[in-house]
């Protein structure tokens, strides 16, 4: 797979967990089930790599992975708790672990082609 069609997975998968995350703890905030401030400190994690994967940056794409683990461990209790979001909770799922795929695998591969790595150690 080239590392143009990772980004543009990886890209569309990111935006979709972004857009479905607020409105779903937006809307949690709003009917008073969890407080406005505690919803949006669910939110905020999510912005830290947002302008590093818009522009497709390899070492973003590298260090999302461990954000987007925080929302699996979220994503995979509610998949085995709920009862009534479990549309929601099977979407999460399933965007994060397309994510876990996507990510690291562009980030390897984009780093390649811009000639970025882990320099070797001589002896």
């Amino acid at each position: 797979m080239s590392s143009k069609t990772l980004f543009q997975i990886s890209r569309a998968a990111y935006v979709t967990l972004l857009l479905l995350m607020t409105a779903w703890f937006g809307n949690q905030g709003l009917t008073g089930q969890y407080s406005l401030i505690f919803s949006l400190l669910w939110i905020l994690p999510l912005l830290a790599p947002l302008k590093g994967i818009l522009t497709g940056q390899p070492y973003t794409y590298a260090w999302a992975s461990f954000i987007i683990c925080l929302y699996m461990l979220h994503g995979l209790t509610l998949l085995y708790v709920t009862e009534t979001a479990l549309v929601f909770a099977i979407c999460e799922v399933a965007l994060l672990s397309l994510l876990m795929v996507t990510l690291p695998f562009y980030a390897r591969i984009r780093g390649r082609e811009l000639g970025l790595g882990l320099k070797k150690r001589k002896k």
